[in-house]
């Protein structure tokens, strides 16, 4: 058995090596978790809200004054600082017919947008004009003119999820920018949304986060970027009111993770975690999340975040600023996505802390092998 395990090894790509490499860090920290008292394991599990915000203040404090080209993504950037900021001064520092103006030159013959002046033009550029439009409320025909026929027709992939561009594979960040552009444009039922779903929630893996593509490693930016495609979804599915046909699975398809050794609750004996897409026998519209909630608030906390502030990609790795962002705006859509609205607080079962730990390494392998 040793000389066979041996020559399979011998045999490996190298992204089968650098996979097991990943897997190997990844579980070395949860079975560290797993062998704590549970004090420590709360410890482990604390968001150090304070070394992030120092971290970040850091960083704020390096920011450059150069000039740079107007460009879509710091547009984007920028217009939603501005509005998270608020006030007058903040707001009407925004000059909407100007940026009107700038959206309508970076418009493709295509029905796109290209990123700048002789810039790339994909499905970022696509999401960032329309969303910074929407939220504008400068969003016209002439913006939304053929964005959508270029989505569906030029991006779309047999796969299920959304390249960057025309031919290339598909993409968690894209498949994001893609179906968030077609919701804003109201055009999100040309997509094959079953497709879109099939494809996304097979990127959840054994480490408990997100890759980005098929046969990719895991990476923390990735919570967002897949997770929100859930968020997005599920969305849909509220604002329609009804049950949408997003899986072929059967009633009670599903799996269904009972309360073991490692998982603490909030007192409730015979609560469960159940990774299937719909509620069994759910007659009322009611969803749950559409991905495994708490294994990725596990993945995002126990090894992504850094104690001194700051999260990266995964072990092994260094932290910056990109990570940060989005492997918390990651965790807050796992908070938020048993939410019945977006005015709701996160309900204690849906957050990962102190009163609800979750850890099995034979389930984590047998939920997603």
């Amino acid at each position: 058995m040793d000389s066979v395990e041996s020559s399979n090894q011998r045999r490996a790509t190298v992204t089968q090596r650098e996979q097991w490499m990943v897997q190997d860090q990844v579980f070395q920290i949860y079975d560290i978790f797993a062998n704590i008292p549970p004090k420590a394991q709360n410890l482990m599990l604390e968001l150090q809200r304070d070394s992030h915000i120092e971290y970040l203040n850091k960083g704020l404090m390096q920011l450059s004054s150069s000039f740079v080209m107007p460009h879509l993504a710091t547009t984007y950037a920028a217009v939603n600082s501005l509005i998270t900021l608020g006030g007058r001064r903040a707001l009407s520092s925004i000059n909407r017919e100007k940026l009107y103006a700038f959206l309508r030159r970076m418009k493709a013959s295509s029905g796109a947008f290209r990123m700048h002046d002789a810039g790339e033009i994909d499905v970022r550029a696509c999401y960032t004009a329309i969303s910074v439009a929407s939220i504008l409320n400068i969003l016209d025909d002439e913006l939304i003119e053929d964005v959508g026929n270029y989505i569906l027709r030029l991006l779309s992939t047999y796969e299920g999820g959304i390249a960057g561009e025309p031919g290339s594979e598909a993409h968690g960040g894209y498949t994001f920018c893609g179906l968030a552009a077609m919701i804003l444009i109201n055009e999100a039922n040309r997509l094959d949304l079953a497709g879109l779903l099939d494809w996304v929630v097979f990127r959840q893996g054994v480490e408990c986060g997100f890759q980005g593509r098929t046969n990719k490693l895991v990476d923390g930016c990735y919570s967002f970027w897949q997770g929100s495609v859930f968020a997005l979804l599920q969305r849909l599915h509220s604002v329609n009111g009804k049950r949408v046909a997003f899986s072929d699975a059967e009633e009670g398809d599903c799996a269904t993770d009972s309360t073991s050794e490692g998982e603490l609750t909030d007192g409730n004996s015979s609560e469960t975690d159940e990774t299937c897409h719909m509620k069994q026998g759910v007659g009322h519209g009611e969803m749950e999340p559409l991905f495994h909630s708490i294994a990725l608030q596990q993945y995002i906390i126990l090894c992504s975040q850094e104690q001194g502030g700051g999260f990266r990609d995964k072990p092994g790795k260094a932290r910056d600023y990109y990570h940060t962002c989005y492997c918390l705006s990651g965790l807050s859509v796992c908070q938020y996505s048993w939410s019945k609205d977006e005015n709701s607080p996160p309900l204690p079962k849906a957050v990962l802390g102190p009163t609800r730990i979750f850890w099995n390494p034979s389930i984590l392998y047998i939920m997603w092998s």
